[in-house]
């Protein structure tokens, strides 16, 4: 499926995936801990961390020789899934129902403020919503199909003249 949301459900789209990622954000490293803190079973964490090893997202580094053992690190990748990680926590604080109020407040580091991370458009500023946001082909595309009915050209920044 040419779907770049399809491709990226098939690494991290496994409830426990999630849940690992999220302990490994908050600096959980080793595989007792993760499988203490999550009440997981081994086989299904050796699954998780090999599959996120296997993808790049984390890296496994030995902390100790006899006996080997290893802790994992997110890589740059996975450092990437941060807003996606926050995302989630954004909507289930409003919408699962798990708390009267967040369980977990993130506080910007540069301001020692709490902080609810938004999406803003990278060449104007602005914050954006799903509605603001028009989904056009990429040069990827190659389904065939129409991307959606109501398809719009990309308006790109004017190229200067000389």
């Amino acid at each position: 499926m040419n779907c770049s949301v399809a491709g990226a459900l098939e690494i991290v789209g496994e409830w426990w995936t999630f849940l690992v990622l999220r302990d490994a954000f908050l600096g959980v490293r080793r595989f007792e801990d993760f499988q203490r803190r999550l009440g997981i079973a081994r086989n299904v964490l050796t699954s998780r961390l090999q599959t996120l090893v296997g993808h790049g997202i984390l890296e496994r580094r030995l902390y100790q020789q006899r006996p080997e053992r290893y802790e994992y690190r997110l890589t740059d990748k996975g450092l990437e899934l941060h807003p996606i990680l926050v995302s989630l926590m954004q909507w289930g604080d409003k919408w699962a129902g798990v708390a009267d109020a967040p369980p977990m407040v993130l506080v910007h580091k540069g301001c020692g403020h709490p902080s609810a991370p938004r999406m803003v458009c990278d060449h104007c500023g602005d914050p954006v919503h799903a509605r603001d946001l028009q989904p056009v082909t990429g040069p990827g595309w190659n389904d065939g199909e129409e991307l959606a009915p109501h398809l719009v050209q990309c308006r790109a920044a004017p190229t200067p003249t000389a």
